[in-house]
């Protein structure tokens, strides 16, 4: 029997990849291009203006380095794979974001640092030699040297081997955000160089960008994978894309670069939708703290670049409905809803078990919100953080409402069967959906929830015929419970809990709002009593 489920789920996982995603996943796994040590071409002259990109805080310091929230020694050749240390630690390392620490005092430090990588990471070999990594730490050695007038011969040459492995090594069968950034840096290279060669590395570069763009980013701004964390690193990958055209100007049409803009400008839009007023993100899939810039960074390098969100102010209620995300405002209150899919069918890596979830703030206080994401390392916490129960939704029989397995794998998905938003009474909003990721548990089993937000007011009414049945509300750790009914916020401000059709108790949680942290936290949790559950959260 557990050999059945799990060919079936298998099943139900592969049944989605597009027919193209085999054959290279295939030749990825079985071709290996030639490693070509050739000269360098020239770099290309810089005739236009370069302004500023969004910095990175200081990663490296001496011998040892911080990333995910977690510092370790990497003094000696063998840290840059050491098989003791998470992969994505380890990716981070290879990164080489802290080129982007302005500091002018530290170039001679990053350079000896973006040596001793060219010395300890021979050709080929390594995590840094995967197309991701060499995808964002190409940009970075290229930003770094555009801002410190220019790369010295050795880094220009080793650069010019990455590009031309990366460019052997494109991410086809993963797709979504690795091939973006793939894309983005061979057309980056492909500028920044002179010559036949830099041309080719453009033309691909800009050909899957061509092809990416539409598709990835969705027609009210979201990007596909519906993570507002991923969200805003693709939107800073587009702006560095528009910033080098403008450097390198005549390298791309200018038809390209516009269309560029108005598409940065509609997800700019989307990210300052999906920001919570403290001016962070808000937890929807794979989302974290620390890893994407804010959206005023994000906002503030636009501008650098002449580009303003559209629209350009947040409505008191902003219906997203390509992505499936609503935002509604009502006095101090804001209410994120989660109406959404899970994420593109092809490449559901970074989705959570979360349709019909949400988060609310008050003022500048987040008060609801989903687990969050510490770690990508597959194991009980990974699990844990992509599951239902962590989210502030409702869970039938302890189950996923999407199977969420493996890291980053999903077999069937909860699909939203149908949503509205809609003016409510007492001057709100409501917003509601359904969707049916348990009828494989129990024919005929649709989650129905809505939301009514007033001044003063957020009533939930959740609807679903069977049971077991538990409703969680996660609550930020500043968050007080006083009794299971009344809850005290650090601004002084007092919440109250009522709950019609279930039982309410409040019980310890954890809360991960960073990679590398979790923090304990407490959770209203609701036990269903019936088909309708209705639960009335108000403050003064």
């Amino acid at each position: 029997m557990a050999a059945f489920q799990s060919i079936l789920r298998y099943w139900h996982t592969l049944r989605h990849l597009k027919p193209g995603q085999f054959t290279a996943r295939a030749w990825h796994r079985l071709h290996r291009p030639r490693v070509d040590p050739s000269p360098a071409p020239a770099l290309a002259h810089r005739s236009g203006p370069w302004v500023a990109p969004i910095a990175r805080e200081r990663s490296i310091s001496g011998s040892s380095a911080t990333f995910l929230n977690v510092t370790r020694d990497i003094s000696g050749a063998s840290c840059w794979n050491d098989p003791s240390v998470p992969k994505l630690w380890l990716y981070n390392l290879h990164y080489h974001e802290d080129l982007l620490d302005p500091e002018p005092t530290r170039q001679r430090e990053q350079q000896e640092f973006m040596r001793r990588w060219v010395t300890e990471n021979p050709a080929a070999i390594g995590h840094g030699w995967e197309p991701y990594p060499i995808s964002l730490r190409s940009v970075a050695w290229l930003k770094w040297g555009i801002a410190g007038g220019g790369l010295p011969d050795d880094l220009r040459q080793s650069l010019a081997v990455q590009i031309r492995w990366l460019a052997g090594r494109i991410e086809h069968h993963l797709l979504a955000n690795h091939l973006f950034v793939n894309a983005k840096a061979l057309a980056m290279a492909g500028m920044a160089f002179e010559g036949a060669e830099a041309d080719r590395w453009l033309r691909v570069g800009l050909g899957l960008l061509e092809r990416e763009l539409p598709g990835q980013v969705l027609a009210d701004g979201g990007h596909f994978e519906l993570s507002p964390m991923y969200h805003a690193l693709i939107l800073e990958d587009l702006l560095d894309l528009i910033n080098a055209a403008r450097a390198w100007p005549g390298r791309v049409d200018r038809t390209i670069t516009d269309a560029w803009s108005r598409t940065a400008a509609s997800m700019l839009g989307w990210l300052q939708a999906m920001t919570h007023p403290d001016g962070g993100i808000s937890f929807f899939n794979d989302a974290a703290l620390g890893i994407a810039p804010d959206a005023a960074s994000v906002v503030a390098y636009a501008a650098r670049l002449g580009i303003a969100p559209m629209p350009a102010t947040v409505a008191p209620m902003v219906d997203l409905s390509a992505s499936g995300y609503v935002r509604v405002s009502r006095g101090p209150a804001t209410l994120l809803c989660d109406v959404a899919g899970i994420g593109p069918d092809e490449q559901p890596g970074h989705a959570h078990a979360d349709t019909l979830s949400f988060e609310l703030s008050l003022g500048a206080q987040r008060v609801v919100v989903n687990g969050g994401t510490s770690t990508y390392a597959i194991g009980a916490q990974r699990t844990l953080e992509r599951s239902t129960r962590s989210h502030s939704t409702l869970e039938f029989e302890g189950r996923d409402s999407s199977e969420v397995w493996g890291g980053f794998r999903v077999a069937r998905r909860a699909r939203v069967v149908s949503r509205s938003v809609g003016i409510g009474p007492g001057d709100g909003v409501t917003v509601s959906g359904a969707h049916d990721g348990y009828t494989r548990l129990q024919g005929g089993a649709v989650h129905r929830r809505s939301w009514l937000l007033t001044p003063g007011h957020l009533v939930i009414e959740d609807s679903f015929p069977f049971e077991p049945c538990r409703v969680r509300m996660l609550l930020h750790p500043s968050v007080v419970p006083i009794d299971v009914e009344r809850f005290r916020l650090p601004d002084g401000r007092a919440l109250s809990l009522a709950v019609v059709g279930g039982e309410a108790v409040v019980e310890p949680a954890s809360w991960s709002p960073a990679f590398g942290r979790i923090v304990p936290t407490h959770c209203i949790l609701i036990a269903m009593q019936g088909p309708v559950l209705r639960i009335d959260l108000s403050w003064t």
